[in-house]
């Protein structure tokens, strides 16, 4: 597998570029927006690392430009941990988001954590799998989720929490177990993300984001109808 590792700092890339290597990747190196989305047109890569604040072009319009032409998965680097660039970066539909500085392992453990989610195969067997709720049409064979007919646009990390948690109605599910299914790997601690994709998610949910009850000091539950 290639990964595409985006940073204007070489130190940094070649740190990634080490861990990657070692743990059997192929890597190429950009060192700004512009040559990432360049790289990213002529494809290849299964995965693309990069920071936000660049020369050039930044992550996040660079990150805008590949997913008009690619679903490929991008893991965001920054210096900056604010929710409102968390909250960004996933309406852009990256897949994952860790602040600097970090620690290579994780990142490498992210890296094979977002590779295994998107290359995941879909619902086992030809059943068509779908859940109503109301007027809400949760397809899980199609991955698709409607409500009044209308389709409802979701990240790829929005739909595999709405439908864990849809799969699991009625049920508490801490954040431990959210983390561990939805993500596959630990936050060592850090559960902003959950929250933020929560709140993305009740945003696109509309009114039926009431669905989703938080449980304080628990985690979150989607409630039956």
């Amino acid at each position: 597998m290639k990964l595409l590792v985006v940073d204007d700092e070489k130190m940094i890339r070649q740190l990634i570029a080490k861990y990657a290597v070692f743990d059997g990747y192929e890597v190429a190196e950009a060192e700004n927006g512009m040559q990432a989305v360049e790289m990213a047109r002529a494809g290849g890569y299964d995965l693309i690392i990069m920071d936000i604040m660049m020369p050039e072009l930044d992550g996040f319009s660079a990150a805008r430009e590949i997913r008009k032409t690619s679903d490929v998965p991008i893991i965001f680097l920054s210096a900056r941990g604010e929710e409102y660039d968390r909250i960004h970066g996933f309406e852009l539909g990256v897949d994952d988001y860790v602040v600097k500085p970090f620690s290579p392992r994780e990142l490498m453990m992210r890296v094979g954590a977002v590779l295994r989610r998107s290359q995941a195969p879909g619902a086992a067997g030809n059943a068509h799998e779908t859940v109503t709720v109301e007027n809400m049409l949760v397809d899980f064979t199609a991955r698709q989720v409607t409500i009044d007919g209308t389709e409802v646009e979701l990240s790829p990390k929005e739909y595999d929490l709405l439908f864990f948690m849809v799969r699991n109605r009625g049920i508490a599910l801490t954040r431990d177990r959210l983390i561990s299914e939805v993500w596959g790997y630990d936050f060592f601690g850090d559960d902003r993300t959950l929250d933020t994709h929560i709140k993305l998610l009740r945003k696109q949910l509309g009114d039926y984001a009431r669905y989703i009850t938080t449980l304080r000091g628990v985690g979150y539950r989607f409630e039956k109808e």
